[in-house]
């Protein structure tokens, strides 16, 4: 935006006074400004017309406090600049222990602008989730489009599954599940969520057992992303045997997260994960609470 000298100056001098009436008009033409310039950040490379879906992942949310209503913000905001009708929500949804009475504090409050305008959410259980009743509450509340403790459903060309990573999950009976349905499976791209990570350069690091559970499935039948919370950070791995692994575990608070040799981006800051698919890609952005874009990727589409 352009100002003539006198403008600037005179907006320079506000500043420098110390009314409270005064400052609040600076700092609200600022918010303003800002949000211009981040309006004309997202909206840089209009959607093309080839583009098949457009969704957005978040975890680790349910606490009903300052850092999950700040990156609902952004989520809200990235909404009204890329309209999109899906979250994936990959478990911790209920805070401490996944106790279904704080379900209005913890996710129909933060999220009431997405879910009045016909947002789903899709969730998967974490490991505080499974501290009330085994999570069963959870599964029965329609707001978290549930199946069961592990689903499948599709939207467009993408095949989404759910798992259960949780230690007491049935782990034989959902391994032969998840084969049987990405066997028969003829969606162009093939979507995992769970909590747990499988690569993380984060405080729990990486899972031998779900790497050798879950893996050799992942690329025998193409699955092209996973998607996890659990660890507290933001992160995106290279091109791993076929599949990215995405940890997007910060949408209520933060833990240090460092690198690893497959390690692509990773930060620790409050944030959500969005992605546009299109038939040869899914094109990967990271939002922060500033209503920025941090990080951007491009999974290329690999036919099995």
């Amino acid at each position: 935006m352009n100002l003539k000298r006198r403008q600037f100056l005179f907006l320079g001098s506000l500043g420098t006074i110390s009314t409270g009436l005064v400052g609040w008009k600076l700092a609200h033409q600022n918010h303003h400004l800002a949000n211009i310039a981040n309006s004309a950040v997202i909206a840089a490379t209009p959607p093309k017309k080839d583009l098949l879906l457009r969704f957005t992942s978040v975890a680790d949310t349910g606490t009903g406090a300052k850092g999950q209503y700040a990156v609902a913000g952004a989520m809200n905001y990235y909404h009204q600049q890329k309209p999109y009708d899906l979250v994936v929500l990959a478990g911790d949804n209920i805070y401490n222990d996944g106790e279904i009475e704080k379900i209005g504090a913890v996710f129909e409050r933060p999220y009431k602008e997405l879910l009045t305008q016909g947002v789903k959410f899709h969730a998967c259980l974490g490991n505080h989730d499974i501290r009330t009743e085994n999570g069963d509450p959870q599964i029965k509340y329609p707001g978290f489009n549930m199946k069961g403790r592990y689903y499948t459903f599709r939207r467009d060309a993408v095949q989404f599954f759910a798992l259960d990573t949780n230690r007491n999950a049935d782990w034989e009976k959902q391994v032969v599940w998840l084969e049987e349905e990405l066997s028969r499976s003829d969606a162009p791209w093939k979507v995992v969520f769970g909590h747990d990570p499988f690569y993380s350069s984060g405080h729990y690091g990486v899972s031998q057992t779900l790497i050798k559970r879950f893996t050799p499935l992942f690329k025998q039948y193409n699955v092209q992303l996973y998607i996890n919370g659990h660890d507290h950070h933001y992160e995106r791995t290279g091109n791993i045997d076929g599949t990215t692994y995405l940890t997007t575990g910060s949408g209520a608070g933060v833990r240090p997260v460092g690198r690893s040799q497959w390690t692509e981006h990773s930060a620790d800051r409050l944030a959500f994960a969005a992605y546009n698919v299109y038939p040869d890609r899914i094109e990967v952005s990271a939002m922060g609470t500033d209503k920025r874009i941090f990080d951007q990727g491009v999974i290329k589409f690999q036919s099995a």
